[in-house]
């Protein structure tokens, strides 16, 4: 499991220094959402004795938070976010999620096995779904 983790951390660092998409404001966005979700889960130990989160679930968290930006970020860049609120952004919405939730399901399973402590495919649908505002359409 660790290998997989370093790995899939390497291809993301790679892509954020790689793609210019991927910038400033999508990192501090990772890193961000990641504080959050490592509060959460060590909040949540100490007042519903969940398992304690070791460093390699810190980094599998944050592994899985930038893969899910970079995706919504990449996403917006095929079909940027409609300028007005209405159906077209509730079909961006579910063309992104459901398959976000598929891959982030195929995600846990390689990172985490079949004994997952965290809700790792629900983090990067989140995530991917958090990146997809990054570029607006203008009309």
């Amino acid at each position: 499991m660790p290998v997989w983790t370093l790995l899939l951390a390497g291809v993301t660092l790679a892509l954020y220094f790689l793609l210019p998409d991927l910038g400033l404001r999508s990192l501090r966005t990772v890193l961000g959402f990641s504080l959050f979700l490592q509060v959460f889960y060590l909040t949540g130990h100490y007042l519903a004795n969940w398992p304690f989160p070791t460093p390699l679930v810190f980094l599998q968290i944050i592994v899985v938070v930038g893969l899910g930006v970079g995706l919504g970020v990449l996403f917006s860049r095929f079909w940027p976010l409609p300028p007005n609120p209405g159906f077209e952004r509730i079909m961006r919405t579910l063309i992104l999620a459901i398959p976000a939730l598929g891959l982030g399901i195929g995600l846990q399973l390689i990172l985490q096995g079949n004994q997952a402590t965290q809700a790792l495919y629900l983090i990067f649908a989140l995530a991917a779904w958090l990146g997809s505002g990054r570029i607006v359409r203008e009309t």
